[in-house]
């Protein structure tokens, strides 16, 4: 099986996967619950990316490098403050961006 094929047949299982539920949930309200749940899948997924920069793969701690901690400090400070997904994000990047730049 090529590489081009193992693609081919993943995106189409994903467009698959995604499209189900746009179908079969298009004429629904979804429940309160669900709707709660949902609103929280943004912040873990940042958080288990975090994490994954954190801590590797054989659990050692100390891989991020000193830009990346820099970028991660300013985003909790950003985070911590506004509780605002967006701009920790946003902030988040153009730290790393700048002390990348800086660090050459």
């Amino acid at each position: 099986m090529s590489a081009w094929f193992a693609a081919a047949i993943v995106g189409l299982g994903t467009y698959l996967t995604r499209a189900s539920f746009l179908v079969t949930l298009a004429d629904r309200d979804l429940p309160p619950v669900m709707i709660h749940a949902m609103r929280n899948v943004a912040p873990a997924v940042l958080a288990a990316l975090v994490a994954s920069i954190l801590v590797g793969e054989r659990g050692v701690a100390g891989l991020a490098q000193p830009v990346e901690l820099v970028a991660l400090s300013v985003a909790l400070v950003v985070a911590a403050r506004t509780r605002n997904l967006t701009a920790t994000l946003a902030t988040g990047m153009a730290a790393f961006w700048i002390a990348r730049w800086f660090a050459g």
